[in-house]
């Protein structure tokens, strides 16, 4: 289940590139409605989605998390790009790094939360907090008119 979970997120991490690739300087700034995030926030978030998330299951403090967060943003996609594939790549070794019953059974709590999850739930939780995302970027990639279809989110 580890790997078919990590291969998924894989997928999700090698897909969402693609579309961040798409980006152009100018569209940094777009926000599809004032309650949104804007493009270059929606895109930092999810790049940092592996880095940020192995973080918080590893119970770092908020104050670490939050300058995670800072040190890894930009407005260059491709830099986004790599640090959203070394994220997933630290991601990968620390859960391939757990024997079955530490990963089945180790709950860890995030800064935020007032109890644990188990690695794999964290794991789950990761895969689909990238495709959530993912699909927002995708949409905002469509609203400003860029020719995305269901193949840039499965190739």
């Amino acid at each position: 289940m580890r790997e078919l979970l990590l291969e998924e997120l894989g997928a999700g991490v090698r897909t969402t590139k693609k579309l961040l690739a798409r980006v152009r300087p100018g569209e940094w700034d777009f926000r599809p409605a004032d309650n949104m995030r804007s493009l270059g926030e929606l895109a930092n978030h999810l790049a940092q989605i592996p880095l940020v998330d192995l973080a918080i299951l590893q119970e770092k403090s908020e104050e670490e998390v939050r300058r995670l967060e800072s040190e890894y943003a930009s407005s260059d996609p491709e830099k986004l790009c790599e640090w959203m594939e070394e994220g997933f790549q630290s991601l990968c070794d620390y859960m391939r790094g757990l024997d079955e019953e530490t990963f089945l059974t180790r709950t860890t709590k995030p800064f935020y939360a007032d109890h644990g999850s188990t690695q794999a739930k964290w794991l789950v939780e990761i895969v689909t907090h990238v495709y959530h995302h993912r699909a927002q970027l995708f949409q905002y990639l469509k609203q400003l008119g860029h020719p995305v279809n269901m193949f840039d989110l499965y190739g």
